[in-house]
């Protein structure tokens, strides 16, 4: 028997990645191009960030498959590999679907460990062996079925050029082997996600085109005295994963920013991201009043609430601190007895890796596929396009080049985290310099697209080898300008703002007087709200006295 052990690597690189994550989704009519997008933040605190990369391969009969829990790197055990597997680059594969997850826990005793098949594994193990969303969902719910489902509960974005789907899964428990799931398309002119909250409550229990579930989703419920009311009424997330503050506040709450981004009236489910008894209920999906580009969908990766009832940038929190729109763990606290919470916006400083996969059926699969990729905090990352049909990763991407104790100035996320914990400081600073570096590198990329495919699909009807060598030196080559860029924005924060200080520029340099001496810095001080915040704890021990004569 050959063991073929795929799977190890990658669960050490990307071990706990995806406790706290956020995917958002387009159907086809609801973006500007036509395409299907899917969004994902993978968000852990300790996440290296890096690019898959599973070339396609085929297999001997009687060839086993390790699988590996993603989030530990504990091996669950062994399944036989299928006859063929196909090429995935990141979370997207070479027939342009996308797989992308966010772990809603749900209820622990329904937790298997005794189980084989873990979440992570069942994203890379679809990809490999699907042609499209539908057969994606068929693969990972035959796996559990078979072999157990060792995770918790997770809601999965599936996608592919022509449809988005959510399905929602949890494990029976130690007793039974298997998952209870549902699986809901999203349609076509409409935008849905979820983030670490099961989103799937009432379904069509007769609409086999837009709505798949296990057999004994309900009556498993039941037995579990999880429902006892009539099947049309049943309702997963209510059964499966009840919502409580933690998770309307900081997880639906994510949800709503975005349907609030593109969809006016989103006031209305305000009292339902509160808790409001009586409040009503935040819908799975809704039609946007406008149509979405792949630029719309990076820049709300980038959310921190802005413009709504919780934004970050302006709380008591980003007050003292130059705005800055991140607050540290623990997202709760205690003062005087009251308990009190952080926001907890899309963007996050935890971000190993993020995305927008961008699926077109107008185009060939090997031009069609675009992953949006970037590394660390969405909010600085840079998207810079990845083909599915790539034969190999930019170095400054690949696995192995470094990982989160290793520091190296020529990977991606070391210098990604280089920007985005200099600003971490001084926001208010800071941002203005990421935005100019990150939207010229950003425009150039969609300004390049166009003409890229164009020439992509005319070397294809010649040679696909020649189209794909094309699309994979492209991929590089803007990784690499991308790299070069944002490795002198990381020098040059820092030297601009050495010691509290603000250096001054002229004609896009730094400024010497007439004797070549530097020019006296501006003092960045504080904010007033800071000092405001000072002077009333610190009484009179920090007041200016005039001696008494």
């Amino acid at each position: 028997m050959n063991i073929r052990n795929i799977t190890l690597a990658l669960a050490a690189v990307t071990a706990g990645s995806a406790l706290a994550c956020t995917n958002l989704l387009a159907g086809k009519n609801a973006t500007t191009d036509g395409s299907t997008l899917i969004t994902y933040a993978a968000d852990s605190h300790t996440l290296y960030g890096d690019l898959q990369f599973l070339p396609a391969a085929d297999h001997k009969p009687g060839e086993m498959r390790a699988i590996v829990d993603w989030d530990s790197g504990k091996p669950l055990g062994y399944i036989p590999e299928v006859a063929h597997t196909y090429q995935v680059v990141g979370n997207i594969n070479e027939h342009q679907v996308t797989v992308a997850e966010s772990t809603f826990g749900g209820r622990e005793e329904l937790v298997d460990t005794s189980a084989i098949i873990d979440y992570g594994s069942l994203i890379y193990i679809a990809l490999q062996r699907s042609k499209t969303a539908r057969e994606a969902i068929k693969v990972m719910t035959d796996l559990v079925a078979r072999y157990g489902y060792y995770s918790e509960g997770e809601s999965f974005s599936i996608g592919d050029p022509n449809e988005v789907w959510v399905l929602e899964m949890v494990g029976k428990g130690p007793k039974e082997k298997g998952a209870v799931w549902v699986a809901m398309r999203i349609p076509d002119d409409c935008i849905a996600a979820h983030a670490n909250q099961s989103r799937i409550y009432n379904f069509p229990l007769n609409d086999k085109e837009n709505c798949l579930y296990s057999k004994d989703v309900i009556s498993f419920a039941r037995k579990m005295g999880y429902f006892k009311g009539k099947d049309k009424d049943f309702e997963f997330s209510t059964a499966y994963a009840p919502s409580d503050f933690g998770t309307l506040r900081g997880c639906d709450a994510r949800v709503w920013s975005y349907f609030n981004r593109f969809k006016s009236g989103m006031d209305m489910y305000l009292p339902y991201i509160a808790g409001k008894k009586g409040a009503v209920r935040m819908p799975l999906y809704v039609k946007p009043d406008k149509k979405l580009s792949v630029r719309d969908l990076q820049n709300m990766m980038r959310d921190h609430y802005e413009g709504t009832p919780f934004d970050m940038t302006v709380d008591p929190g980003a007050a003292n601190y130059y705005g800055v729109p991140y607050r540290y763990r623990p997202m709760e606290f205690t003062v005087d007895s009251v308990k009190y919470c952080q926001e907890r916006a899309i963007a996050t400083q935890q971000t190993g890796f993020v995305f927008v996969s961008q699926m077109r059926a107008s185009l060939p699969d090997e031009v069609g596929g675009c992953l949006w990729f970037g590394v660390d905090d969405a909010n600085t990352a840079v998207f810079v396009p990845m083909y599915c049909s790539i034969t190999e990763v930019p170095d400054c991407f690949k696995s192995g080049k470094a990982d989160l104790y290793h520091f190296d100035f020529d990977a991606a996320f070391w210098v990604n985290n280089l920007i985005a914990n200099q600003a971490y400081n001084r926001y208010s600073y800071m941002i203005p310099d990421i935005r100019k570096v990150q939207g010229q590198l950003e425009d150039r990329f969609e300004h390049n697209q166009a003409s890229t495919e164009q020439r992509a699909q005319e070397l294809l009807k010649a040679s696909k080898r020649q189209a794909v060598e094309y699309l994979t030196n492209y991929s590089i080559a803007e990784s690499q300008t991308y790299m070069k860029a944002y490795q002198d924005l990381a020098k040059y924060l820092f030297v601009k703002y050495l010691d509290g200080n603000i250096k001054h520029e002229k004609d896009g340099k730094f400024e010497y007087n007439p004797y070549g001496m530097p020019v006296q810095p501006t003092f960045g001080g504080y904010t007033q709200d800071y000092y405001n915040t000072v002077a009333r704890g610190s009484g009179d021990r920090l007041k200016v006295t005039e001696p008494e004569k």
